[in-house]
């Protein structure tokens, strides 16, 4: 039973990671996690490293 519920916990977590990942995407963001990414001049390339 301890094995069901961690795994709906898992399965619970990487479902809301995805949604985050669609819904930054739809809002034109190309690499998330990045304070600029909705001003990156390269097309699917994200610059803050530099």
């Amino acid at each position: 039973m301890e094995s069901i519920i961690i795994a709906i916990i898992i399965l619970v977590i990487v479902g809301l990671a995805a949604a985050y990942i669609i819904k930054e995407k739809k809002a034109g963001k190309k690499c998330i996690g990045c304070p600029y990414s909705s001003e990156c001049a390269a097309k699917g390339k994200c610059d803050c490293n530099k």
